[in-house]
């Protein structure tokens, strides 16, 4: 598991936001209807000097919209969509949030242990979670990366 450290500021995310009181599947269909609607979007997110997107974004916060972990790991909510513009307003339908700054313990999604095993390494540096893990999806290469962002203990 290879794990790199980078610091990244606040950021906007705009997207198809639901909770996991909608029951299993629901980050799922989150995807399905944000990726079907991107369109609508789509001239608000962020892009690199080259044109390409910047990053799509799997953002979590607990209920209090304060981007701490879920309760539990289990219960929370969840928003499904891309890193946008710094001033973009979520049309009718989409949600806007911004997601606060912090250093980030990156890793990319190997398997589904891959959250656990980043769990148990952040405990043996002495590390603790300040705040929500995000899903991270490269646009240019597809690969799936998780932020877990970190504070000393």
């Amino acid at each position: 598991m290879q794990i790199e450290t980078q610091q990244k500021g606040p950021f906007i995310v705009i997207g198809k936001e639901g909770s996991t009181a909608e029951g299993e599947g629901f980050i799922q269909r989150l995807w399905e209807d944000a990726n079907s609607h991107f369109e609508e979007i789509q001239h608000l997110a962020k892009k690199d000097s080259d044109g390409n997107l910047v990053g799509i974004w799997g953002v979590m916060s607990d209920f209090s919209r304060s981007f701490q972990p879920w309760e539990d790991f289990s219960k929370g909510l969840y928003l499904a969509g891309a890193e946008c513009e710094e001033g973009a307003e979520a049309p009718e339908g989409w949600v806007k949030w911004m997601v606060p700054g912090s250093e980030y313990k990156v890793v990319e999604r190997e398997n589904g242990n891959t959250f656990s095993e980043m769990l148990h390494y952040l405990k043996e540096q002495d590390l603790s979670l300040a705040g929500a893990v995000h899903d991270f999806i490269c646009p240019q290469t597809g690969k799936n990366k998780l932020f877990f962002p970190v504070a000393k203990r």
